[in-house]
This record gives C-alpha cells, structure tokens and sequence, in this order.
C-alpha cells in the first residue's frame, strides 16, 4: 500500500469534505505510520510498503525512521514524472531516492501526461478546452478519447494542459517527427533512459496501446545523445511547464487553475 506521512491513519471519509480535514485527529508522525506498516508486514497482509507523491524530506524521514526502530522501511515511492514533469530530478527526490542514499525505486505514474503526450488532444483540444466549439466539446464528452475528455479527470488534470505544457508538448513533437518516431514513443523511451526511474505506470483503454508501450519500453537501443540533448533544450525554456499557467485568478476552492485545483 501507499501511506504519506502527515495523514491521519483514523482516515474518516466525512472529512474530506472539509478543506483542513488533515487537521482533523492530528496527523501521523513517522513513527506511527512506518510501525503500523511493520504491523502489516508481520501480519502477512503485505510483503512491502512505498510512499506517494512525497519530497526527500519525507521519504529520508521515513526511512531513517524505520530503520531506527528496526522495521521495514518503504521499498517505493509513486511520484508524477514525465517529459513535461521533471520536478522529482530536481527537488531532492532522486538523490534521497537513490542506491547510494535511501535505496528507495521510483515508480513513475503519468508518464504520457494524462495522454496529453500521446498527441491525441493536439488537433482538436480536450472536451474541457473546447469552448469555442460546443457541439465539437459535447461529442467529445460522450465519445471521450481519454481522460482529458471526461468532466472529473478532465478537470483535474488542467494541470498537463496549461498553455506552457501544450507549448512544449508541440516541441516535443517536433523532435519526434524529426526523428521519425511517434509522440508516445519518444516520451516513454526518454522516461525510461532517466537514472531516477525504476520502472514506469502506464494506462491502456486498449490492446494495442499496451502493444506500443511493451514495442516501445523494451527496444534495447536508447534515445541518440543528440535526441536527449534537443529535449533538454525544450525544457531549459521551462523547467516545469505544468505549473505555469496564464490562466490565474483566485486559487483558493478551485476558482484557481495554477496546478491541481
């Protein structure tokens, strides 16, 4: 299982109504949670634990924690990483991560973006951005290609839709045709070449997305040095493209679209 430290183990679901529910009970210290996962373990419920979409200073806390009470410390940590997310190489993360250090795998969960990096959404924008064309926007819903064309998801995920994200996402592109490769390919080949990554989450709605992804991640041959550093100069524009956004207002209860709402 997953488990973030700060998050109250007596989870009650009636709280989450209630925009400081984490306040709610008191949060869960380290020593809490990496002994109720032992607890467990030793139970035979589970055989290991990882954390979700934590920093370094959680995930070296866990871990020394654990240690230090002479428990199992978390094997994973899950964190949102992608061609257009590269935060986790930067905030810490992979250098707490790593054989050298905490000894933590990364398990990389978005790795196409929601999608938005298969290219699918770049000719006709998702349901939730087509609002110059309503009957093109409620086709769209009923008929959803994806996530992006759903009202939860779709919502929830402008975050891989900002103006910055399409910009490089078009970038991106580019580099692939160049290269003769498509969109998808190109991004789960860069995810995979990154040290950070142990191993990568993907999604399918069909057969043949899995069989792209299995042609794509097990191709022995790496991207060119040429292709890496093209990419890099994408992202050396804007280093984390996700959370720029030109449609800002108040962020508070939604009524912002900075990130995730």
């Amino acid at each position: 299982p997953q488990s973030n430290w700060g998050q109250s183990l007596a989870y009650d679901i009636g709280n989450d109504s209630n925009p400081y529910w984490r306040a709610r009970g008191g949060p869960t210290t380290f020593e809490d949670l990496c002994l109720a996962m032992e607890k467990l373990i030793q139970q035979g419920k589970i055989r290991g634990w990882g954390l979700c979409n934590d920093n370094a200073y959680g995930l070296t806390a866990c871990t020394r924690t654990a240690k230090g009470l002479g428990v199992t410390p978390p094997c994973s940590i899950q964190g949102d990483f992608s061609i257009i997310d590269r935060k986790s190489e930067e905030n810490g993360v992979a250098e707490a991560a790593s054989p050298f250090n905490e000894n933590v795998g990364f398990m990389s969960y978005n790795a196409l973006a929601g999608g938005m990096l298969t290219g699918k959404y770049m000719n006709v924008p998702s349901a939730m951005d087509d609002l110059a064309n309503r009957d093109r926007a409620m086709h769209s819903l009923q008929n959803p290609r994806g996530r992006m064309d759903t009202r939860g998801w779709g919502s929830t995920l402008y975050r891989y839709r900002t103006e910055a994200a399409q910009q490089a996402i078009t970038e991106y592109k580019k580099i692939a045709d160049k290269y003769k490769m498509p969109l998808t390919e190109l991004c789960l080949r860069w995810c995979r070449q990154r040290s950070l990554v142990t191993t990568t989450l993907v999604g399918h709605t069909s057969m043949e997305q899995l069989d792209q992804s299995i042609k794509y991640f097990t191709q022995k041959e790496p991207l060119s040095e040429d292709i890496m550093w093209e990419i890099d100069m994408v992202h050396m524009k804007n280093r984390l493209p996700i959370f720029s956004s030109d449609r800002v207002g108040r962020d508070w209860y939604g009524q912002g679209e900075i990130g995730e709402t």
